[in-house]
Formats: C-alpha cells, structure tokens, sequence
C-alpha cells in the first residue's frame, strides 16, 4: 500500500512537532530525503532555527499539520502527547483526512493504545513508534525505530520511516507493542548508565588512571553500549545534556509503575531511579545523565574529571 496523496507529482508533506535535540534532528533527516517539511515547537528559537536551516516553520500546532500527510510527534511523554493531540489547541481536529500520526514519545503502553483508539475514531491513523538512538544518529537518519500499528497506519508513515532510520522494527498490529519494546530498552539503558557511572567513579575513588580504566574496560567483558558512550563525558568533564537525567526519572519511573501493576519485581531498577532521584535533587536534573558519576563522586570524595579538589 502506498501513501495516498491528492498530487501524486509533490512530496509528501510532513509536520514535525518538537524540534528538541531528537526531533530537530530528525525534521533534518525528513527534509534531507526530500519530503516537504513544516517544524514547530513551543520555543520560536527551536522554530527560527529550524527555518535557518531551510526548513519550513509554524508559529502553531494548527499551522503546521494543516496540510500534513504525516505527523512525526517528538514530545517528551504521554502528557503532552495527548495536549498535542487533544488539548485546547490540539491538532486532531484540524489534521489532513488520512493523515498518520507517528507517536515517538516513550510512554506506558496502555496510554498508547487508549491514544491510538481515540485518534483512529476520528479517522486518521497512529502509529506507536518510539526512537532510540540519540541525537547523533536523528540527524543522520540513522534511528531505531520501535514501531506498531495498522498495516495503513505503516504504509501511510513509511516515507518517513526511510528517512529517519536504519532500522524499522514492525512488531505488531496493534498500538503499544512498540511502546512495551521501548521500556524494555529504557529498564536496561538506564541501569547501565548508573552502572557504568558507580563503576567510573569507583575507580576514581582508587586513583586509577580513568583514560586507562577506559581503555581496558571498552575492551573487557564488562564493557557496555552505555559505558562506551556515556563514560567519555565524565573524562571530558562536559556534562551538556544528550540525555538529561529526568528522562530516566520519568521512564524508570514509567517502568516500576508497569512491574508493580503485574506485581513483578525490578529491584535493579529501583536502585537506579533512586540515583536519578538523588541527582535531580541535587540539581543535576537537567545535566546529561552521566551526571550520576558526579552524584558518586559527591557522596564518596572521588575526585573526577573537570570537579574541584575539596
């Protein structure tokens, strides 16, 4: 099936709503494979650098999805999704008859399906399809996507599935698969983060040689994705936030919620929200998550990378 257009000789058009550090990445990404792309977020500076960059900008939710094929939502969470979708200046009632709304917030999977039932009611399609990846990988196009839904709802995003990644997971037919998928990663990806900055700053602690820690670790048994990526940070110093530590608060958050419906334990994850708790407290909250190593070194007197010796 192919995505229905009235002019079958334009580009599909597509509305990007949130243009953070994923979603301006991935409008790139779209506008690069040649569809016809509108951007819009809440801050005009996010909107004026997107036009800077030779894109089409909105200054309203009503505006950009107008004449929209497909709709790519990069919000933060199922909150303002649904503001997106239903508030007071919510685009379901001004949406392209047959457009797709393409859902990448990370989410409880029960909100999503409750969202994709509303959504197909008025006669559009939803597809749950959360991202991971990083900023990097959304301005190369090169994305995981973790996708479900309709077999419509696909064909009708497929134009901009191609162009913002490398990998397409269909994995089913019905609205929150993709965003169960995605609290699988987040359960993983955020204890391994806390895992990799116990282990770093635990070396500090040894005055060990932490470039050499690097070095061997990256190369050992022990090594992870997220210590492969995350630990650079702290060597650097630099804790600009990729990934800011309340997006672990918010998704392991999301996570124990969902275990303590289904009376599962995630003991793991527990321990780590509470270090993400304990770094937002302490004022890390909007720094990159590898912050958790300044909240160790803080509570232990390790001296790390870029800190001031006490």
């Amino acid at each position: 099936m192919t995505l229905h257009v009235e002019n079958p000789g334009r580009s599909a058009v597509a509305a990007v709503i949130g243009l953070g550090s994923m979603g301006f990445g991935m409008a790139q990404a779209l506008k690069r494979a040649g569809l016809a792309v509108v951007g819009y977020d809440v801050a005009p500076a996010a909107v004026a650098r997107f036009i800077a960059e030779g894109g089409r900008g909105a200054s309203t939710l009503g505006e950009a999805v107008r004449d929209a094929d497909i709709v790519v939502s990069v919000v933060v969470n199922a909150v303002q999704t649904e503001a997106v979708l239903f508030g007071p200046e919510g685009i379901a009632s001004v949406m392209k008859p047959g457009a797709v709304f393409i859902s990448s917030a990370t989410m409880d999977p029960a909100i999503a399906r409750d969202l994709a039932q509303r959504v197909e009611a008025l006669g559009f399609h939803y597809l749950d399809a959360p991202i991971s990846g990083g900023a990097a990988k959304a301005a190369k196009g090169e994305l995981t996507i973790m996708a479900s839904g309709s077999a419509r709802a696909f064909a009708a995003a497929r134009p901009a599935l191609d162009a913002m990644a490398a990998k397409v997971y269909e994995l089913g037919d019905a609205a929150g698969t993709g965003a169960a998928f995605k609290m699988i990663n987040q359960l993983l990806a955020g204890v391994h983060i806390a895992a990799a900055c116990e282990a770093i700053s635990f070396a500090a602690k040894q005055d060990l040689n932490l470039e050499k820690v690097y070095e061997v670790i990256t190369a050992s048994a022990g090594n992870s994705w997220m210590f492969e990526n995350r630990i650079p940070h702290v060597l650097a110093g630099d804790y600009t936030p990729l990934s800011a530590i309340e997006i672990f608060v918010k998704d392991l958050g999301i996570v124990q919620d969902m275990a303590r419906a289904e009376r599962y334990p995630v003991p793991l994850v527990a321990a780590a929200l509470q270090m993400y708790l304990a770094a937002s407290g302490a004022g890390m909250g909007r720094d990159d998550d590898s912050s958790l190593a300044r909240l160790y070194a803080q509570l232990s007197g390790a001296q790390l990378p870029g800190t001031i010796k006490a």
